[in-house]
C-alpha cells in the first residue's frame, strides 16, 4: 500500500473479518480511512457495495486477507479471503512465509491453486527468505512445476522479501500494538517496509494483476434514513482506537454529528452530548490514566443520571464498569472487570432481552468479540449464540447498552438509526 502511495496512486484498503488494528495501519500507509469487509457480521450480499465505498476515488484497492486464504468462521459460512476475493473478482497474490522450505515451495502454492481452481490466483511473494541460494531454490522450485501440475510453472514469483528484523512489529496479546500508542514510530516501519517492497517486489506486475481483474458493477450501497439530530460524542485517544469508519459514517448518514474525546485526557465530555459511544480498545493498559481522570469519569456518570444515551463495546464497557484490575473506573454498569488469561474470540449471534438504544426486546444482530477480559457479574441483556453454545452477557436499558460485542453497521443501517432516533430524544 505505501509502495504503490509513493507511486503517486490513490490506494484505498480493507481488511477481510472483524480486526481494528490493522486497518490502522492501513490508515497510515494509504492517507485514507481503512475499511473492514466480513461476510459474517454483514451478510455477503454487502461486500461488494462495502468495497465500492471503500474504493471510491482511488486507483486501486488493495484488501488484506484474514488467516490462511481459505480460512473463515468456525461454523463454515462463507466468510474466508478467497471468498471476499471471489465475490470481488480480484486478483490474489498469496503471500508465503518460505523460511523454512525449498522444493515444499511448489507443493504448497500447487495445492492453494488447486483448491479452488476458479479463484484467480496472479502470483506469489516468498517472505522471510534467506540467502541468494536460498531465492534460487525457491524459483527453481515453482518454475520447474510438478507432476500434479503437468510440468508448467506453478505460479508467478511477484516477489521476494529477505528476512529483516527491523520489519518485525510490536505485538500485544490481541495482535499488532495499535497506532495510536506510537504513530510517529509506526509510519517509520511503514516507510522501511515500502522501500524494501519496493526493491523486492515488481509493482508493476502487482498492479497490471490488479488491473486485470474481473470488472465489477456494484449497486450504491443503501445506507441509514434520517432518524434526526443528535450529538454523538465517540471515545478515541490511545485506550479506545478500535472504531469502524462504516459506523461512524452510519450514524452521520442518520442524523448524528460526531465528535471525539479522549477519557484519558479530557476532563468532560463535549458540550451538547446527547449520546456516547465507547468502543474497544485497550484500557487495561490506561487504566492508572484512566482512573485518575476524576473530571471525566464524573462526566460520563452524569451524563447517564440525566438520561444521556450509552453505547459501549468491550474496552468502552470495562471503563464503564465499577473497577478494573482494582482501579476505580466509571460506575455506570454495576460489575467489576479484570484481565484473565482466558482468551474469549468468536463470532456472534444476539438478541436484546429488553429495550436498548438499538430497539426493543427481540432485535437481532451480528458481531463479534475478542478479549482477555471478564466481568462479575457478566451480566444478562444479550441472548448470544455461538459456536459453543448459547450464552448471556452484557447490561442494557433504554438508554444503555454495555457489552463486549463489536458490531458493524455497514450493512445494518436499521440499528445506526434507532440508535441516532434514541439519541436525538434524550436531552441531558
Amino acid at each position: 500500500m505505501a509502495a504503490l502511495r509513493r507511486r503517486g496512486r490513490k490506494v484505498a484498503s480493507a481488511k477481510v473479518g472483524p480486526d481494528f488494528i490493522d486497518p490502522g495501519y492501513h490508515a497510515l500507509a494509504t492517507g485514507r480511512p481503512a475499511r473492514n469487509l466480513d461476510p459474517w457480521m454483514s451478510g455477503p450480499e454487502a461486500i461488494r457495495p462495502l468495497a465500492a465505498r471503500a474504493a471510491a476515488g482511488a486507483d486501486i484497492l488493495v484488501v488484506e486477507g484474514v488467516m490462511g486464504l481459505f480460512d473463515g468462521a468456525a461454523d463454515r459460512t462463507a466468510s474466508s479471503s478467497a471468498e471476499v476475493a471471489r465475490r470481488l473478482g480480484a486478483a490474489v497474490v498469496l503471500v508465503v512465509d518460505a523460511s523454512s522450505m525449498s522444493q515444499s515451495v511448489a507443493a504448497l502454492v500447487h495445492g492453494y491453486r488447486s483448491w479452488d481452481p476458479a479463484l484467480e490466483l496472479a502470483g506469489v511473494i516468498l517472505n522471510r527468505v534467506g540467502s541468494d541460494s536460498h531465492e534460487a531454490m525457491l524459483r527453481e522450485s515453482l518454475a520447474a512445476g510438478s507432476g500434479a501440475a503437468g510440468g508448467a510453472p506453478v505460479v508467478e514469483v511477484l516477489g521476494v522479501l529477505r528476512r529483516h528484523d527491523e520489519l518485525a512489529w510490536r505485538s500485544r496479546h490481541l495482535g499488532l500494538l495499535p497506532i495510536a500508542e506510537d504513530p510517529g514510530g509506526v509510519r517509520a516501519s511503514i516507510d522501511r517496509l515500502a522501500a524494501v517492497i519496493e526493491t523486492g517486489c515488481d509493482v508493476d506486475r502487482i498492479e497490471s494483476a490488479a488491473a486485470a481483474a474481473s470488472p465489477c458493477v456494484v449497486p450504491a450501497p443503501a445506507g441509514p434514513a434520517f432518524a434526526g439530530r443528535a450529538r454523538v460524542a465517540v471515545a478515541a485517544g490511545p485506550a479506545f482506537s478500535f472504531a469502524y469508519p462504516d459506523n461512524l459514517e452510519a450514524f452521520a448518514a442518520a442524523g448524528a454529528e460526531v465528535v471525539f474525546f479522549d477519557p484519558c485526557s479530557d476532563e468532560a465530555l463535549p458540550l451538547g452530548t446527547q449520546a456516547v459511544v465507547a468502543g474497544g480498545g485497550f484500557p487495561e493498559v490506561f487504566a492508572e490514566a484512566l482512573s485518575a481522570n476524576r473530571p471525566m469519569l464524573e462526566s460520563i456518570g452524569a451524563h447517564h443520571r440525566r438520561g444521556g444515551v450509552l453505547w459501549a463495546e468491550c474496552g468502552g464497557l470495562l471503563w464503564l464498569a465499577q473497577c478494573l484490575d482494582g482501579w476505580p473506573m466509571a460506575g455506570v454498569v454495576d460489575t467489576a472487570a479484570r484481565l484473565t488469561d482466558r482468551r474469549v474470540l468468536g463470532y456472534r449471534s444476539a438478541e436484546t432481552v429488553g429495550t436498548t438504544p438499538l430497539g426493543p426486546a427481540g432485535t437481532t444482530f451480528r458481531g463479534h468479540e475478542f478479549h482477555y477480559s471478564a466481568t462479575d457479574p457478566p451480566g444478562a441483556a444479550l441472548r448470544l449464540a455461538g459456536r459453543h453454545g448459547a450464552s448471556t452477557t452484557g447490561f442494557a436499558s433504554p438508554r444503555l447498552l454495555a457489552s463486549y460485542i463489536h458490531v458493524h453497521l455497514g450493512a445494518a443501517p436499521a440499528l445506526a438509526e434507532a440508535f441516532v432516533r434514541t439519541a436525538a430524544a434524550a436531552r441531558p
